[in-house]
C-alpha cells in the first residue's frame, strides 16, 4: 500500500473584518440573492427585472392567456362562494360589522394580484387573526358600547399589522416568523377552532346573556344556565345547516373532482337560511337576523386612524399580534402551495405584499387580511393558475356590495391572548446573537482533495477541486423549526449557482445532490419536513438526492418518521466518499 498522506488542516482564508462583516450579513438577510438576475445585464434589462421584481404582474402579465383567464374565472366564482359567507362570519368573530367582512374581501385580493408571488394564495380575512383582535380590542373597548371607537381601533391596529409585516420584508427579517414552528401552529389553530366552536353555542342556540369567558366549564355552564333563553326555531335551523355542511365535506373529501360541493355550501346556506326567514318572517320570531348590509364601494377610513391618545398602545399590540399570526398562515399556506406546482415563492417579497394590502385596506374599511387555508385549497383544486383569481373574487364580492340582502346565524368568540414583555437591552443583544446563528447555521459545497477520500469545503480549501456531475454540500448545525425554511432556499440556491457554473465553465451537467449530515447533529418534524420536500422538488429537477452520514440520533427520528423509505438503498451513504463512488460506479454500469 502506498504510505499513508497526511494533510495538513487549513485555518480559513485570511479576510478583513468589514468582509467578514459583509458576508455574514448577506448570509443573514439575502440567502436567496435577490440581485443575483441582475448580475451582467443591461440598463434596460435591469429595468425590466426590477419591475418584476417589485411587481410580479410585470412578470406573469405578457404571457397571460384566454386559456388562463378561464381557469382562473372559474376558480375565482368558487372562491367567492366561500369568501362571501367566511368575510361576514368572520368579522362577527373580531365583533365588527359584517360589511366590513365583505369590504375585507375587495380591497386587499386586488392589491396582493400586482404585488404578491403565489399564484394560488386566496386573501380575505381568516379566523385566527379575527378571534385575537376582537378579544384583544373588547378586553379594553366595548365594541356594544363604543362601537365608533372599536371600529377605528381595529383600523388602526390593521395599519400596524400590515406597517409591521411589510417592515419585515423589506429588512429582510423573514426569518423570525420561521420561530414559529408547525407543531406550534397547528397547536395554537387548533385550540383557537376549540374555542371558536364552543362560542357557536351562543348562536345556535340563541341565547342572548352569553359568558364572555372561554374555557369550556364556564361556556357549558352559561348554556345550561339560560335554558329560558333558548329558542328552537334557531337551534332546528342552525343544527340544519351544520348537517348540510358536514356532509357537503363528506362528499368532497371522498370525491376531490367534487371539492365545489363543499366549497358552495356555506354561500347556499346563507341564501337558503335567508329566503326561508323571509317567507316565515311572520311565524318565526324567535330567530336573530344580522339586518341589512349597506350597498356601494368600500368608503374610505383614513380619518378613522388614531395615531394618538390612551388606546394607541392597544392598537400597536394587537397590530403586532394579528400581524404575526396571520403573517405566517399567509406564508406557510403560499409555501404549501407553491411546492405542490414546483415553484418558489419568495418569502420577504411576500411579506411587503401582505403588509401593503393591509395598509391599504385599513384605508379602505377593512381589517387584518391574509391567505387562507381553505379558500387557497379551494382555489388550488379548482384550478387556479394565476393571482387572477383573487381579481375575479374581488370582483364577485363587489357585485354583492352593491345589491342588499339579509343573512342569519351570525358566529362570535373571543380568544385570551397574553403578550409576554419585551426581555431587558443586554439579554435582549445577546439573545439575538445567538439566535442568528441558530437560523443562519452555515453551509459550504465541498470538493475533494485529490487523491484522498476526504472532502473539504472549497472555498478554504484551495487544492479541493469539484466532482463532475456532484454537487456535495454541508450543514454545520442542526436542522429544525427555526431554520428549516431558510436551509431551503440557501440549498436550493447552491443548486443554481452551481448549475450556472457549469454552464459557464462547458462542465458535464449537474445530476446528483450529496448532503453531508456529520455536523446535523439534531432534528425535528419540520426539518425532517425540508428533507422530504428537498427530495422532491430535486427528484422534478430530474437531479438525485443523497444523505450521508447521519448521526445515530438523526438517523433514529428519520427512521421513525419513514423517510428513510423513500431515499431507499441507494440514498443514504456512510460517508461522502462511499457515496461518490458507488453512485459513479452505478452511472457506468448503465448502458
Amino acid at each position: 500500500m502506498p504510505p499513508l498522506e497526511v494533510h495538513k488542516v487549513a485555518l480559513p482564508q485570511p479576510r478583513t473584518t468589514m468582509q467578514k462583516l459583509r458576508h455574514r450579513l448577506s448570509e443573514i438577510f439575502f440567502p436567496d440573492d435577490p440581485l443575483h438576475k441582475f448580475k451582467n445585464q443591461t440598463l434596460f434589462r435591469k429595468l425590466i427585472l426590477g419591475l418584476q421584481f417589485f411587481f410580479p404582474v410585470f412578470q406573469w402579465a405578457p404571457n397571460y392567456s384566454f386559456k388562463l383567464l378561464k381557469s382562473d374565472v372559474i376558480s375565482g366564482l368558487t372562491i367567492a362562494s366561500l369568501a362571501i359567507p367566511q368575510g361576514i362570519s368572520y368579522a362577527k368573530l373580531a365583533n365588527l360589522p359584517p360589511i366590513v367582512g365583505l369590504y375585507s374581501s375587495f380591497v386587499p385580493p386586488l392589491i396582493y394580484s400586482v404585488l404578491g408571488s403565489s399564484k394560488h394564495l386566496a386573501v380575505g380575512p381568516v379566523s385566527i387573526a379575527s378571534l385575537v383582535m376582537g378579544t384583544m380590542l373588547s378586553e379594553s373597548v366595548s365594541y356594544s358600547e363604543e362601537p365608533n371607537l372599536y371600529l377605528q381601533l381595529a383600523f388602526t391596529a390593521t395599519f400596524f399589522a400590515g406597517l409591521f409585516q411589510a417592515s419585515l420584508g423589506f429588512l429582510r427579517l423573514g426569518f423570525v416568523i420561521d420561530f414559529l414552528s408547525k407543531a406550534t401552529l397547528v397547536g395554537f389553530m387548533a385550540g383557537a377552532a376549540v374555542i371558536v366552536a364552543l362560542q357557536q353555542l351562543k348562536g345556535l342556540f340563541g341565547i342572548v346573556h352569553f359568558t364572555s369567558k372561554m374555557q369550556l366549564a364556564p361556556v357549558l355552564s352559561s348554556v345550561f344556565h339560560h335554558r329560558d333563553e333558548w329558542s328552537w326555531q334557531t337551534i332546528v335551523m342552525g343544527v340544519s345547516f351544520l348537517v348540510l355542511l358536514l356532509t357537503t365535506r363528506q362528499i368532497s373529501m371522498r370525491r376531490p373532482k367534487l371539492f365545489w360541493v363543499s366549497a358552495a355550501s356555506p354561500l347556499a346556506s346563507v341564501i337558503l337560511s335567508t329566503i326561508l326567514i323571509v317567507c316565515l318572517k311572520s311565524k318565526v320570531h324567535g330567530i336573530h337576523t344580522i339586518g341589512h348590509l349597506p350597498k356601494g364601494l368600500n368608503p374610505s377610513s383614513l380619518n378613522m386612524l388614531l395615531f394618538h391618545g390612551p388606546y394607541l398602545t392597544l392598537a400597536i399590540k394587537t397590530g403586532i399580534i394579528t400581524g404575526i399570526l396571520s403573517l405566517t398562515e399567509g406564508i406557510a399556506v403560499g409555501r404549501t402551495f407553491a411546492t405542490l406546482k414546483n415553484y418558489q415563492v419568495d418569502g420577504n417579497k411576500e411579506m411587503m405584499a401582505i403588509g401593503l394590502m393591509n395598509m391599504a385596506g385599513s384605508c379602505s374599511s377593512c381589517y387584518v387580511t391574509t391567505g387562507s387555508f381553505s379558500r387557497s385549497a379551494v382555489n388550488y383544486n379548482a384550478g387556479a393558475q394565476t393571482v387572477v383569481s383573487n381579481i375575479i373574487m374581488a370582483t364577485t364580492v363587489l357585485s354583492t356590495n352593491l345589491i342588499s340582502w339579509l343573512v342569519c346565524v351570525p358566529f362570535f368568540g373571543v380568544l385570551f391572548i397574553s403578550v409576554p414583555l419585551g426581555l431587558a437591552i443586554a439579554i435582549g443583544v445577546s439573545v439575538l446573537k445567538i439566535l442568528l446563528h441558530i437560523t443562519r447555521p452555515n453551509t459550504a459545497v465541498l470538493g475533494n482533495i485529490p487523491g484522498t477520500q476526504i472532502y473539504q469545503n472549497l472555498s478554504r480549501y484551495k487544492e479541493a477541486v469539484r466532482v463532475p456531475s456532484f454537487l456535495i454540500l454541508a450543514v454545520e448545525a442542526p436542522i429544525y423549526f427555526a431554520n428549516s425554511t431558510y436551509l431551503q432556499e440557501r440549498i436550493l440556491r447552491w443548486i443554481t449557482e452551481e448549475e450556472e457554473w457549469i454552464a459557464a465553465n462547458s462542465r458535464s451537467s449537474l445530476e446528483c445532490v450529496i448532503l453531508d449530515m456529520t455536523a446535523v447533529t439534531a432534528i425535528d418534524t419540520s426539518g425532517i419536513d425540508t428533507i422530504r420536500e428537498l427530495r422532491k422538488i430535486l427528484e422534478k429537477r430530474s437531479l438525485k438526492f443523497v444523505l450521508a452520514n447521519p448521526v445515530g440520533s438523526v438517523m433514529e427520528k428519520m427512521h421513525q418518521s419513514n423517510i428513510l423509505e423513500s431515499f431507499g438503498l441507494e440514498g443514504l451513504y456512510l460517508t461522502v466518499g462511499e457515496a461518490v463512488a458507488d453512485i459513479s460506479s452505478s452511472w457506468k454500469a448503465q448502458p
